[in-house]
């Protein structure tokens, strides 16, 4: 399992527009090859800065498939607008959990 993190700055004012653009994402996600779930943090210290986070089976699941699909210049469509800035996309592996 990979875990997506993308940090992403949402410009002044548009945050309630970024949110409902995420959630009428979702199908998007959940349709798409490998994605095994995905939420939206918001920053506390800054509320403008937010953590999009997607668990995929692998790592192509996400940098082939999903941005190679319609889907994922929908998902552009639907929330690019708002972006504060290119976001910051990194991929993670579980090294431990301890509970």
């Amino acid at each position: 399992m990979v875990l997506e993190s993308a940090e992403i700055l949402i410009k002044p004012g548009m945050e309630a527009e970024f949110e409902a653009g995420v959630r009428q994402a979702a199908p998007l996600f959940q349709r798409a090859r490998g994605c095994a779930g995905m939420g939206l943090q918001r920053g506390i210290e800054n509320p403008r800065a937010y953590r999009l986070l997607v668990r995929w089976q692998t790592l192509e699941d996400h940098t082939v498939h999903f941005r190679n699909s319609a889907d994922f210049q929908e998902w552009r469509r639907l929330v690019g607008h708002c972006f504060d800035g290119a976001p910051t996309v990194t991929h993670l592996d579980t090294v431990f959990d301890a509970f």
